[in-house]
């Protein structure tokens, strides 16, 4: 099998291609699922590397999210909802590989509406996104939003799903060229680059003096976001794409009833499983009604040249969602 093989950490450029790694024998409960395309994650460069908080035993296929179909010789687990050559999509260890053991309870079907290549960014930064806004964030129709690092995976998902809801919004980035992008395919009413200085007054003048009603931030620019919040606003702390945990100044929270919240979407499975499901729902409905769509960064990747995504990743130069491309969609026919 063809995979991303590591059978020793180290940085993804340091990794060759393994033509014969072993194919996964699937357990109690598991389905074989043949991969179409898989999303390419920072922290899949910091596992390589042994980094990440999560450390397969070596050796280990890297990656995670994907899509493909339940593979023809595939076993069924009783209670599986799923059949062979369905279009499914999911995360799990070893996505970077020509075929995939999956839990089969943890997949979701892929809707028709979606391509195999959309569907192998779908399952990490959609719920991310939508989880942080309604449920952490409650935003409401109307309502302004401050989006940082807009064009980025998790960014692009929170401008559509915010727009989608009703809500007025900002996308704010580092550089002209991504707030572009953030409008083109977000969505967004505005756009901010915040290497500007002074980008708060700019939200300020945009809001009426108003400010907003909700950050996202995925930066670790809460401290600036600060400035140009309103009364009650709610600020979401996603991430600390800029390497720097803010310390924020807890009098200005205070003094404008602020609400400081955090979202680890990765720990709904062992907190709040229940959750998933309703995100989930929500998230394929808007999804088979066209309200979201994926986007992706415009080089798609192969198991070839999977390094150079991951290495545009790491220094940035990708938006929306980084995708490998592992099998045709064509050769999916049964």
């Amino acid at each position: 099998m063809k995979a991303f093989y590591v059978e020793k950490l180290a940085h993804p450029n340091d990794i060759p291609i393994s033509l014969n790694a072993p194919t996964p024998i699937p357990k109690e409960g598991e389905v074989l699922v043949d991969v179409y395309s898989a999303g390419l994650n920072f922290f899949d460069i910091l596992q390589c590397q042994g980094k990440y908080q999560k450390r397969p035993a070596l050796p280990f296929v890297a990656g995670t999210e994907f899509a493909g179909r339940v593979s023809r010789n595939s076993p069924i687990p009783p209670g599986c909802p799923f059949k062979r050559g369905d279009r499914v999509f999911g995360a799990t260890q070893g996505a970077f590989a020509e075929v995939v053991a999956v839990p089969c309870l943890t997949l979701l079907p892929l809707p028709d509406v979606v391509s195999f290549k959309d569907g192998g960014g779908l399952y990490v930064t959609w719920p991310t996104s939508y989880e942080a806004l309604v449920g952490r964030g409650q935003l409401q129709a109307g309502e302004w939003v401050l989006v940082t690092a807009a064009a980025g995976g998790v960014g692009v998902a929170a401008v559509q799903i915010a727009k989608a809801l009703g809500a007025k919004v900002i996308a704010a980035a580092g550089s002209d060229e991504k707030v572009d992008i953030a409008m083109r395919y977000g969505g967004a009413d505005y756009g901010i680059n915040y290497a500007n200085p002074g980008w708060p007054k700019e939200v300020m003048k945009l809001t009426g003096g108003k400010g907003v009603d909700v950050v996202y931030d995925a930066v670790g620019l809460v401290k600036d976001s600060l400035k140009c919040v309103a009364w009650k606003a709610r600020i979401l702390v996603v991430g600390f794409a800029s390497g720097t945990i803010d310390q924020v100044p807890m009098n200005i929270v205070l003094l404008k009833n602020i609400s400081v919240v955090g979202l680890h979407w990765g720990g709904y499975e062992k907190s709040e499983p229940a959750r998933i499901a309703v995100v989930w729902k929500e998230l394929l409905d808007m999804l088979a009604t066209g309200k979201i769509k994926p986007v992706n960064y415009t080089q798609h990747f192969t198991l070839d040249t999977i390094k150079d995504g991951l290495a545009a990743l790491e220094t940035r130069k990708t938006w929306g969602k980084a995708i490998m491309e592992v099998r045709k969609e064509f050769e999916a026919a049964l």
